[in-house]
């Protein structure tokens, strides 16, 4: 399958950033200041692993820009980074998990899963706090903290809502042919 960029994907990328947006305000505390278990992040997993890097990533970078802006009056460029990491990292494998086809399985969920915890650690364990650390000064042992943190209710949210997202979408997807066929 020759997977072009088109209208679909700049659809999805408009309306994963809307939802992305929208979804900021819905926060469950996990006991961490300024770090919460957030139900956006399932969303643009879900749209990245149907529809690829290039969407994930670009709904990681503007979902979280713009609901740092609306929603805090700045943008914590250091979280938004690891955002794109997230996004464009499960989207890699996007063809794998085979949504569209219909064929979203088991092992499909455990691969989706593998690639979102290897991706959110990168983000999150890694990223994140360095990039607190360089841009705005913040001490290590606080970052790394929200950070560790950060990868749990990641992954948890991602590996629970986002896998239902899936194979949910995949049984819909399965049974409509129109949404396999290229443009």
């Amino acid at each position: 399958m020759n997977k072009k960029f088109g209208i679909r994907e700049v659809v999805a990328i408009g309306i994963g950033t809307a939802l992305f947006v929208v979804l900021t305000e819905i926060q469950i505390p996990i006991g961490i200041p300024n770090t919460y278990l957030q139900p956006r992040m399932a969303v643009m997993a879900f749209l990245a692993a149907v529809f690829g890097p290039v969407v994930g990533g670009v709904i990681g970078l503007l979902g979280h820009a713009l609901g740092d802006a609306l929603f805090y009056g700045g943008v914590w460029w250091s979280w938004v980074f690891p955002e794109v990491i997230v996004g464009a990292g499960i989207g890699l494998l996007s063809k794998s998990y085979k949504v569209l086809e219909g064929e979203f399985d088991r092992r499909a969920a455990i691969r989706f899963n593998l690639v979102q915890i290897i991706a959110n650690a990168l983000a999150w364990i890694l990223l994140a706090p360095v990039l607190d650390i360089l841009i705005y000064a913040e001490p290590a042992n606080k970052v790394f903290i929200q950070g560790a943190f950060a990868f749990l209710g990641n992954i948890i949210i991602i590996g629970v809502l986002g896998t239902i997202l899936l194979f949910a979408y995949s049984r819909v997807a399965g049974k409509s042919g129109s949404l396999t066929k290229e443009d």
